[in-house]
């Protein structure tokens, strides 16, 4: 199966440095922050985008995503929506690779291969499907990567040997270890359990493995780094924005606090 270019070349770049990952949900601050946003956390130091694709029943993360998922759906933002954001975007960044984070059904609503297509199309580099486990999704990895879309999956620390293979076997981009048992946004991280994970993770899987879930502040982030091949930071950013928007009621305020927080994460992981 072919990588996608943008996601090898961007890692290969990095040279062993972490890549570091934001994800936002498409739709939140409001539709029109969405792609502004994206441009704002790039120049913040994001190397790759993680784009949520809003689900009224996002059965993997926690309160705060959730609200914004919730707050997404209601503006009717629809997984059209979050390619069209994504053709925008590429307007003026053909370069940083975004992938798309979210469920199967909508992706079902629209059709496996339609959605590979328009994907591809629309400059998307990977997609995380959280809810099509590896054993069953055959057709759909080999649509995506049809139109050099990787398929991203996830691993959590209750994955057996048997699932890190065969994720292994299908798996291009990266992988994402799922830090924590639980939701995201959750409290606690043990760096020295995320360390152990990865080495046994890598028995396997020969392409880049990203961290996320509980990493919220530059001092987790760095910590992991050391270990990982991408940090992947979400809720914080979101909460972030959230809580800057509530006060003040203005996107442009929302981005600028998602960014500056971002940019000191960026700092921390090339100290």
């Amino acid at each position: 199966m072919t990588a996608n270019p943008r996601l090898k070349a961007t890692f290969e770049r990095l040279n062993g440095r972490a890549a570091l990952i934001p994800y936002i949900t498409t739709g939140d601050p409001s539709v029109t922050a969405t792609v502004p946003l994206m441009h704002a956390l790039v120049k913040a130091g994001a190397d790759v985008i993680e784009l949520g694709v809003p689900f009224s029943d996002p059965m993997a993360d926690g309160s705060v995503i959730q609200r914004a998922a919730e707050r997404a759906v209601a503006r009717g933002v629809s997984l059209r929506t979050v390619l069209d954001m994504v053709a925008q975007f590429r307007e003026t960044d053909e370069t940083t690779p975004v992938v798309l984070m979210g469920y199967a059904n909508p992706i079902e609503a629209m059709g496996q291969q339609v959605f590979a297509q328009a994907a591809g199309h629309a400059g998307v580099d990977g997609v995380l499907t959280v809810d099509y486990p590896p054993e069953e999704c055959e057709d759909f990895v080999q649509y995506l990567t049809d139109y050099q879309v990787d398929p991203i999956f996830l691993l959590a620390p209750t994955s057996t040997d048997a699932r890190i293979q065969r994720i292994a076997d299908i798996a291009r981009g990266y992988v994402y270890y799922v830090s924590l048992k639980g939701v995201t946004g959750s409290a606690s991280l043990d760096v020295a359990d995320v360390a152990k994970q990865l080495q046994r993770i890598r028995q396997y899987v020969t392409i880049p493995v990203g961290v996320g879930f509980g990493i919220r502040d530059a001092q987790n982030a760095q910590k992991v780094a050391e270990h990982a091949d991408a940090v992947v930071i979400g809720s914080k950013i979101i909460e972030t924005m959230e809580q800057n928007f509530n006060e003040h009621g203005d996107d442009a305020l929302a981005i600028k606090a998602a960014a500056d927080w971002l940019e000191s994460v960026h700092q921390a992981l090339i100290a």
